[in-house]
């Protein structure tokens, strides 16, 4: 039972108990009682679609929230031309090209998708109103990384990801515009300073910084259906074939790629500590932090794991939540961080190829996370007396668990 898996962590089961009390930094804040009909479908969407960012979105402050909500929603579509393998490649390119004008068609929809998130182009109709609803200072964005993205898209969907510099291409295109977007929607708002929204680096190094860690994770489910998304520049290094990282035989050299490209991708945290230190309104600062500090934590979870080549590797639930109530200020984010780049550290081993870049970095991200931060702990600094008090406290947990297990896979999943 998953609950048991937090019994030796007891700041986990206290999270756990936190959030079943009410205690949650992203409770939606969107009322839906005055809303337009197009608009109260925007958000049945948004639900249906997004296992991460529905509650996270839905809890940003004043017109921010329906303008990110549209975002989220525009490229949801977009994503969804992309991920359909039945659409003829002719008609898919030139659909995703084309695919930020549809933006100003009040009549265009798409209704030959066979992909699960159909819904959001057979009814594009009615995200595209609310798109044209919107200030032009949100739709000027939106239009044009939704334009920037397709045409990436398109790109490589006729070429593969061979060196590192297609890696962070094919990141950039994918997520990197979208930290960029959303940035500038942020500064757009008024909530945060213009320079949140002109830093398009420290921005596009936020998107990196996820979309690699979901590519490490996503090895196996990304090989079985014949994607490839780990840049061939580094797993040639250690196999003929990418596919050959699921032999029993190779584990030590797919541990070894594995481990080179979590150390590739540990070198975005230091932009995020800097993107974070600009942010000022809280409800942002908890939108961007959260799948942050839950993407350094996979990252510690998958580091020199063998599991990754065999199965989904996860963090745990209690852990989940733990990092949801914690990130909510600059001080936690630096502890956070802090604690799994120590655990990455700890775990490196000395005949690693990597092992060198991996102790430079993560003893970057140590110095930097300590950095005018008195409040950094470890995270197991209860004496063992709350052992007891922990079984107690998971057991009452227990009969709550479908609501925290909810909480959880809105993380959790890609």
């Amino acid at each position: 039972m998953d609950i048991w898996k937090s019994i030796t962590h007891p700041d986990e089961i206290v999270a756990l108990f936190k959030y079943q009390l009410g205690w949650n930094a992203v409770a939606p804040k969107q009322d839906t009682t005055n809303m337009s009909a197009t608009a109260k479908r925007c958000y049945d969407y948004l639900n249906q679609t997004s296992r991460s960012f529905a509650a996270v979105i839905q809890a940003l402050d004043g017109d921010l929230r329906h303008a990110v909500c549209i975002f989220y929603l525009v490229l949801r579509a977009l994503d969804t031309v992309e991920d359909d393998m039945t659409i003829p490649m002719d008609e898919k390119t030139d659909l995703l090209v084309q695919f930020y004008t549809k933006l100003e068609d009040p009549e265009w929809t798409y209704n030959k998708s066979q992909e699960k998130d159909k819904m959001v182009l057979e009814d594009f109709t009615c995200i595209s109103k609310e798109y044209r609803g919107l200030a032009s200072e949100y739709r000027v964005v939106i239009s044009e990384i939704c334009q920037k993205m397709g045409k990436g898209m398109c790109e490589f969907i006729q070429r593969d990801v061979i060196t590192m510099e297609d890696w962070n291409l094919y990141c950039h295109y994918v997520a990197g515009l979208v930290g960029i977007g959303l940035s500038r929607l942020f500064s757009a708002s008024d909530l945060e300073d213009k320079i949140v929204g002109e830093d398009t680096d420290l921005a596009n190094s936020m998107g990196l910084f996820l979309q690699k860690t979901n590519i490490i994770r996503d090895y196996l489910e990304d090989n079985v259906e014949g994607r490839e998304f780990w840049p061939k520049e580094t797993w040639s290094k250690y196999a003929d074939k990418l596919s050959d990282f699921q032999k029993h035989s190779n584990i030590r050299p797919a541990v070894s790629c594995l481990n080179d490209l979590i150390t590739n991708a540990l070198h975005h945290v230091p932009d995020v500590l800097k993107y974070m230190s600009r942010i000022k309104n809280q409800s942002v600062f908890n939108f961007c932090a959260i799948p942050q500090v839950m993407a350094i934590a996979t990252l510690a979870a998958c580091y020199n794991n063998h599991n990754v080549f065999s199965g989904v590797v996860k963090i745990r639930k209690g852990q989940a939540v733990s990092l949801i109530l914690k990130a909510t200020s600059m001080g936690s984010i630096k502890g956070i961080m802090y604690q799994f780049a120590s655990q990455i550290q700890e775990a490196t081993p000395k005949t690693d190829p990597s092992a060198d870049q991996t102790l430079k970095i993560t003893s970057s991200i140590v110095s930097l996370s300590t950095t005018g931060n008195s409040t950094v702990t470890t995270q197991n600094s209860f004496y063992p007396l709350y052992g007891s008090v922990t079984i107690m406290t998971a057991m009452i947990l227990y009969t709550y668990w479908n609501s925290i297990a909810a909480l959880y896979s809105l993380y959790t999943s890609g």
